[in-house]
């Protein structure tokens, strides 16, 4: 179960005096502009590794703006297994995939402990039609999430394993270099298997495709930590994937 920070740890959290606010929702904002989305009562709220913050099923009401930590998102299957559809870090949104039927599709588990900011999504339409960039922003990030699915189609549909996890690699260093962090030096916050759901490949073969790397001198493998030695050589596997 998570759980929501102490009332006392837990006055109002402010969008304009957040170190990630040129990641998340109000990224582009004007200082005034930042100042009526403080209106909004964002609450933080905890959620320890292995915890849910929401599930596949339960009422959508919020967005969820992830402060620090690392979230993935899957579907249950009719096997047991969990199909993962997604991962979210820092200045990521979780939620929006309740917008459109009004009930989560997935279930939200955090892969570390983390801390996220709850938006109420009947407040932020209420301000929404007041403040018209706000509007446009949440467009913007509904439109990307979009992208980012489309780009995993490609993936699995039309990608060896060896091109997929290059692009997943590159992609998520270029992520975590967006903020602040290294983008050579990873730590896996997921399982392997986690990320063979993902790509849609086998564990083995994700493990096999790592040593190839490793052996390659494309990357430094050492458990969860990966160190990319050769970008241009990932990035010359994924762009020989639409060649």
């Amino acid at each position: 179960m998570s759980a929501t920070v102490p009332i006392a740890d837990a006055l109002k959290v402010s969008c304009s005096s957040c170190n990630l606010r040129e990641l998340c929702l109000p990224v582009g904002l004007s200082h005034d502009d930042l100042a009526r989305l403080d209106e909004l009562k964002l609450v933080r709220k905890a959620v320890p590794r292995g915890g849910e913050l929401f599930r596949c099923g339960d009422r959508f009401e919020s967005l969820y703006a992830v402060r620090t930590g690392f979230f993935k998102t899957c579907l249950g299957s009719e096997d047991g297994r969990d199909q993962v559809t997604g991962f979210q870090m820092a200045g990521e949104l979780l939620g929006l995939d309740g917008i459109g039927t009004g009930v989560h599709g997935v279930d939200a588990v955090a892969l570390e402990d983390s801390q996220v900011c709850v938006i109420s999504y009947r407040e932020i339409g209420e301000l929404g039609q007041q403040f018209p960039q706000l509007q446009q922003q949440l467009h913007r990030i509904l439109s990307r999430e979009i992208v980012r699915d489309h780009g995993v189609m490609l993936l699995l549909g039309s990608m060896r394993a060896e091109e997929r996890l290059a692009a997943f690699l590159l992609n998520l260093a270029q992520r975590l270099k967006a903020r602040g962090f290294s983008s050579t030096a990873l730590v896996l916050r997921m399982t392997r298997e986690e990320i063979g759901s993902y790509l849609g490949l086998k564990l083995e073969t994700v493990s096999r495709t790592f040593s190839k790397f490793q052996e390659e001198g494309l990357l430094a493998v050492k458990q969860r930590d990966i160190r990319i030695l050769d970008e241009a050589g990932l990035q010359r596997l994924v762009n020989g994937a639409g060649c």
